[in-house]
């Protein structure tokens, strides 16, 4: 294991100690076309892409051939599952270290839904583990922009059972007990696993979840894929992840008056939106976590003792847990999702 951009052995990174602190880290996203996916994440800082389908980049990731890679800094190149290897509770905090060792907890995207998005469900974490998956999937959805009739699937609009499901799916008869809600900018959706959900088209979002790609498709509208055959679906599986008890959900309307507005706490990410209009000093030393800031109205600059970074609109950067106090310049005004783990 080595660091290198500086061409450091572990050993040597040892011995220097504190000559190399730890800083917030900027990575290169992922781009992932997807059938639904259009041009919209190119408006996003260094998330420029060839492809016009781009349906999602994955922001900050270390899950297994999609490991985000550092950009800035003297820890560039290196990826972050590397920098966990080395840094370990000093990168993710010692609560997230001891109860998920070397694996990142979470991942960052943006999608950008020119089209909408499959009917789908994800594992909790009992299903997932019973399959041979460390995980399931909880997430969240904070709205970038939609358009004016942007809409949501949000679990189901009356309480029904899985026969019944079942039944409706073979009369064709099974979008007549969705939840369809409209959404706006700054909306937030949150999705327990379990939950039936898709993105309808023209909503870009930036989407917090637990560190896993599990999904199980129960309806894609019989699209057909490049090669002409359609995606797979996995409804045997959905049935089972479905959470039939939980089955009414809201969505949050943010105000993003507040300096500081709780958003989404639950037991695997806690999120607020933080209001930025004037120079402030970011103190975190009580957060035994790292912390993921997202920048999702305006820009930022945020200045550390060895440097600074700017962030626009859609950006994320990961603060490590060893890192206690930033000061952030917001330009004009600025919103900032702040993400960790309680």
């Amino acid at each position: 294991m080595f660091i290198r951009s500086k061409i450091i052995t572990f050993a040597h990174y040892i011995y220097l100690g504190n000559q190399m602190q730890l800083y917030p880290l900027k990575f290169q996203p992922l781009p992932k076309e997807r059938i639904w996916g259009g041009t919209r994440l190119n408006q996003i800082a260094n998330h420029q892409s060839a492809n016009s389908h781009i349906g999602e980049t994955w922001d900050v990731s270390a899950l297994e051939d999609n490991d985000s890679e550092v950009v800035n800094g003297f820890l560039a190149e290196n990826t972050l599952s590397e920098l966990l290897e080395v840094y370990m509770s000093d990168l993710v905090g010692d609560k997230a270290y001891c109860k998920h060792g070397n694996r990142f907890p979470l991942l960052v995207k943006l999608l950008d839904a020119t089209d909408k998005l499959s009917v789908q469900v994800h594992p909790n974490d009992e299903m997932a583990q019973a399959n041979g998956e460390p995980n399931g999937k909880t997430e969240m959805w904070y709205v970038l922009e939609a358009d004016e009739d942007a809409e949501v699937i949000l679990g189901f609009n009356k309480e029904v059972t899985k026969e019944e499901l079942e039944e409706r799916m073979q009369n064709q008869t099974f979008s007549e007990v969705l939840n369809y809600q409209k959404v706006a900018k700054g909306d937030v959706v949150f999705i327990p696993a379990g939950t039936v959900h898709a993105i309808g088209k023209g909503c870009m979002m930036l989407e917090i979840q637990q560190a896993s790609d599990t999904t199980y498709r129960l309806y894609d509208y019989d699209r057909l894929q490049k090669n002409g055959q359609p995606r797979q679906l996995h409804t045997k599986q959905a049935f089972e992840a479905i959470d039939y008890k939980n089955w009414e959900h809201t969505i949050t309307h943010t105000h993003g008056i507040e300096e500081i507005e709780d958003v989404i706490d639950c037991d695997y990410f806690t999120c607020n939106l933080l209001h930025f209009k004037n120079p402030k000093e970011y103190d975190i030393s009580d957060i035994d976590s790292m912390v993921l800031l997202s920048v999702v109205e305006g820009s930022v600059e945020i200045t550390y003792e060895e440097g600074k970074i700017t962030l626009e609109r859609g950006e994320t950067t990961l603060i490590p847990a060893a890192v206690e106090t930033l000061t952030i310049l917001p330009e004009g005004e600025a919103k900032l999702l702040e993400t960790y783990i309680k």
